[in-house]
């Protein structure tokens, strides 16, 4: 804004520029930002702001926070990370079957969900759920645990 029109052109002359005699202008009255927020502002934190202050739960010191992933693919994916051809490869012979290597897809956990197609094949990975494990069976498969 050009100073033209800032409010203090208007109030030139007059002592305390609107801010009042008795009070007077000071600097932070009530401390600067979050000041006071447990103190004299409490009011206002408690009333606006409920639960900023405080804990909750419990402290884990040594936080490895890519612990717990753990990539999910189902067996209906499974034929997704190889080529159609080798499917169609696999299909003829029958004697043969292909390894699909889960970890190598960036995968971990194999799942149930979906039909998996009649045609025998060696998968690996970490973990196995008892319903993927089942379907891989039945299809003439076998699950390859790998750490």
């Amino acid at each position: 804004m050009t100073t033209r029109f800032k409010k203090n052109r208007g109030l030139r002359g007059h002592v305390s520029a609107g801010r009042g005699r008795i009070g007077k202008h000071r600097k932070h009255p009530g401390g600067c930002g979050n000041a006071g927020g447990q103190h004299h502002h409490r009011i206002n934190f408690d009333k606006y702001h409920p639960g900023y202050f405080g804990k909750v739960g419990m402290r884990n010191f040594h936080l490895i926070k890519h612990g717990k992933v753990c990539p999910i693919i189902n067996v209906e994916r499974l034929w997704s990370l190889v080529s159609e051809q080798t499917r169609t490869y696999y299909k003829e012979k029958t004697d043969k079957a292909p390894v699909i290597d889960v970890m190598k897809a960036g995968y971990m956990k194999v799942l149930g969900k979906g039909q998996l197609p009649e045609q025998p094949v060696i998968v690996k990975a970490r973990y196995f759920t008892k319903e993927a494990e089942e379907k891989i069976k039945a299809a003439g498969g076998v699950c390859v645990l790998c750490a």
